[in-house]
């Protein structure tokens, strides 16, 4: 025997474990306890009270239980109650769904169960986005505290220094010492502690250049604060301070924030696909019991229950229609625009939109079942299964580090040994700082985020959105672009093509079908009315209208019976079709065309095709891409002839029909297994997987969000001309980034053996850490001045 419960006073999926528990262990009983909805299925051998299933959950909590009635299920999503921490989670992380019950984890990381990111109570609602709102509180912090220092730093190149006539220069880098802490302590201690665990694990990083370089000039400033007696006077400057590097620390650290900030920026939208996937799904579905419509959560939704699909509702799972008939919008499944009609025994799909009409269905998939599910997962697993790139400047710290510090080791053991006898430990220790201070990679940190961040503006300009350097990076090397038909190439809707009348009578046919159409609300028939009004053709009354599921419309227009469908609407209304016009309809669905015969008083007199017109830009687009090289393969839901006629007139040598979104997916994976570096094009929620799994997802920005946000890419005006652009902007941002890793480097190459004192034998010269610092900063700002040049690119 089984029965259902309602379960009231759970907050979360721990006490949803509590509840199962205790029902458990009652002799006999075997219970199922959910959530969203509240409810209890037990199975039992024998007949057991509700009393004493009540006794039992008392002793787990403040819950109570009685026996189900489907009105319970009305509560709207609204009315749920939201749900609560572990007791023991302050301080700790756990899933926020609660996959492990009250189990919370002392460190960060993944869910064990459901892979999502363990949170802390900070970390859940309104500020799941906690880490990226850390770096920008950190970022404030950072700029409050290193501006001031930079202006006091440089304000000794102003001649008549105004700020001495304040204070002091050694009360001023007091001030600067103070104005540091915050910044090297707080805001950027983070960078600290990953340049000492690349040293210790020896997985040598920019990170270990920046921990090293700003760390010794900062060392060094405090050495020279609070002991300044020990350097000798060639290391001082006119007023006989120490030179200090306090705002050489500052800065360096706070633009390196500065690019954490911007990454983090992005990281934090990666969920955006799946989160506008998970809005396809209704929350809720219409259960038809006993003849009674009952509103339940679309996860209480069992296989074999009727569901009841309103006009304008989502359909709620995957399964066929049992009762009625309608049009359905299946574009986020299939990509094609024109809707399909449904009768009973067809298949229906979650997330897809009926028509005009109601129908009941029964349940076949649900839960993870559907196809949706199953989409939501692929576009998950795809994003998750890309390891980050290797960025040129983290593999070149791996060599240039330890070559660095190795020099400035050197370096000093050699001016101890032959060096002054008086100073030579202290010449050998600033001589190294100095090689360290020339190496710090303020440059080579800048070297990407400044090209990034003004090709990624220059992008913006220019109608294509990128969102992270990674997209720029592999766009360059792009050899394959796989894009799908409708909405990319064509215009994405149905439009009227011709209307042709054997009887030389055109005009008078499209008065015919547009006023017969004036009353049917499928798609179709709105294309023929919309085209009729473009050419200011008057409607005339009908009457007698009829709209026959699956075969077209028909009705009485001027006196004359006139019927547009397609052959089996023919042939119910007698209509003759002579050969001529069969033959000019077979030769223009041959074409891919969508064609309706038209028949006026039993004589089929003419048709009109319905096509989705190729966009005027996607020709020379595909044919720029082609001649630089890359293979251009189109992937489409559509049917083979349609899909043969646009590769033809596009002059594609490849492509591939009746795609359903898992054979997008795997032909890509086929092409990375082969080496190909692909990107990939789209609009729909069908193109959502493929864009993810794509080195390179590039969405129409007139699609929809789910393919947007599945993307790297996005071309705001839904033009193909867009990936010109946006592989030429890739090819001049990684040329330009190679170039400013050249002055990054040029520098340290030509400055490192000079501040190691190589002239000092030959002509008595040292290079003083101030100096070390002046060519490090004149290395950042010709990284900045070439990266600048790219607001110049001509697209």
């Amino acid at each position: 025997m089984k029965y259902t419960y309602t379960i009231n006073g759970m907050h979360c999926n721990s006490c949803r474990t509590k509840v199962e528990n205790a029902l458990n262990s009652i002799e006999g009983v075997e219970a199922e306890v959910s959530l969203n909805p509240p409810k209890a299925e037990i199975s039992m051998q024998k007949p057991i009270q509700t009393i004493q299933f009540q006794e039992v959950i008392t002793s787990a909590g403040n819950y109570t239980i009685k026996v189900f009635n489907p009105n319970d299920l009305k509560l709207k999503a609204t009315e749920t109650v939201a749900p609560t921490p572990p007791p023991n989670a302050v301080g700790k992380y756990y899933c926020p769904m609660f996959c492990e019950g009250d189990k919370v984890y002392d460190e960060p990381g993944s869910c064990p169960v459901c892979g999502m990111d363990l949170v802390t109570i900070e970390a859940t609602g309104e500020e799941e986005n906690k880490s990226y709102l850390d770096l920008v509180h950190k970022m404030k912090i950072a700029l409050l505290f290193t501006i001031p220092i930079f202006i006091i730093a440089m304000s000794d190149m102003i001649p008549n220094n105004p700020l001495m006539h304040v204070l002091d220069m050694k009360t001023w880098n007091w001030v600067q010492f103070i104005l540091s802490l915050p910044v090297v302590f707080y805001a950027c201690w983070m960078f600290f502690q990953r340049a000492w665990k690349s040293i210790i694990t020896w997985n040598l990083n920019m990170f270990t250049l920046i921990g090293i370089g700003s760390g010794v000039a900062f060392v060094f400033s405090l050495v020279g604060l609070f002991f300044p007696e020990i350097f000798p006077h060639e290391f001082k400057n006119h007023s006989g301070h120490v030179g200090l590097y306090f705002e050489a620390t500052t800065v360096i650290l706070t633009l390196v924030l500065l690019g954490q900030l911007l990454e983090a920026r992005a990281h934090n939208q990666t969920s955006g696909a799946i989160k506008e996937l998970l809005k396809l799904a209704p929350t809720e579905a219409i259960l038809v019991f006993n003849g009674i419509d009952t509103v339940i959560s679309i996860q209480d939704i069992k296989k074999g229950d009727l569901l009841r699909v309103k006009p304008g509702d989502k359909v709620p799972v995957d399964g066929k229609i049992t009762e009625g008939e309608s049009t359905i919008d299946e574009s986020m499944i299939s990509g094609e625009p024109i809707p399909v009609d449904k009768k009973i025994n067809d298949s229906v799909v979650a997330g897809t939109i009926n028509g005009t009409k109601s129908f009941v269905m029964i349940a076949e998939k649900v839960g993870s079942e559907t196809l949706l599910s199953q989409i939501i997962q692929m576009v998950n697993d795809a994003s998750r299964s890309r390891a980050p790139i290797q960025k040129l400047a983290d593999s070149t710290s791996k060599y240039f580090v330890p070559i660095v510090v190795g020099i400035a080791a050197i370096t000093f053991f050699i001016w101890a040994k032959f060096g002054p006898e008086e100073n030579a430990l202290i010449y050998g220790f600033i001589n190294a700082v100095a090689v360290l201070i020339i190496a710090c990679p303020c440059a080579l940190g800048l070297a990407t985020p400044m090209s990034v961040m003004v090709g990624v503006g220059k992008g913006a300009q220019s109608g294509v959105l990128i969102k992270n350097a990674e997209a720029l990076e592999k766009m360059d090397k792009v050899n394959v672009l796989i894009t799908d038909k409708t909405g990319t190439i064509t215009e994405g809707m149905p439009s009227v093509e011709k209307v042709f009348s054997s009887t030389n009578q055109e005009d008078d046919l499209l008065q015919n079908i547009a006023s017969l159409n004036q009353y049917s609300e499928h798609p179709l028939a709105q294309a023929v009315v919309n085209f009729a009004k473009a050419k200011n053709t008057t409607l005339l009354e009908v009457k007698d209208f009829e709209s026959i599921t699956g075969k077209g419309v028909l009705g009485t227009v001027a006196h004359k019976k006139v019927a547009l469908g397609n052959k089996k609407l023919m042939e119910e209304v007698k209509a003759i079709v002579s050969d001529a016009l069969e033959n000019q309809i077979i030769a223009e669905q041959k074409l891919g065309k969508t064609v309706s015969y038209i028949a006026v008083n039993g004589t089929a007199v003419g048709f009109v095709t319905i096509t989705d017109a190729i966009k005027e830009s996607s020709s020379v687009a595909i044919k720029t891409l082609m001649n630089q090289g890359i293979e251009v393969i189109m992937l489409t839901g559509d049917n083979k002839n349609t899909a043969q006629a646009v590769a033809d007139q596009l002059h594609l040598t490849s492509f591939q029909a009746g795609c359903l979104p898992e054979d997008k997916l795997k032909f890509i994976q086929k092409l990375q297994a082969e080496g190909k570096i692909v990107a990939m094009a789209g609009d729909g929620i069908n193109d959502a997987p493929a864009l993810a799994q794509a080195d390179i997802g590039i969405a129409m920005g007139t699609g929809t969000d789910v393919a947007i946000e599945s993307a790297k890419i996005t071309l705001v005006k839904g033009d193909l001309q867009g990936i010109v652009k946006a592989k030429q902007l890739s090819h001049a941002v990684m040329k330009n980034i190679r170039q400013n890793l050249f002055f990054a480097f040029f520098y340290n190459v030509l400055g490192i053996p000079i501040a190691a004192g190589i002239l000092y034998p030959f002509f008595g010269i040292l290079l003083s850490p101030m100096i070390a610092a002046l060519a490090m900063s004149f290395s950042s700002v010709s990284v900045i001045a070439n990266a600048l040049r790219l607001r110049t690119l001509k697209f």
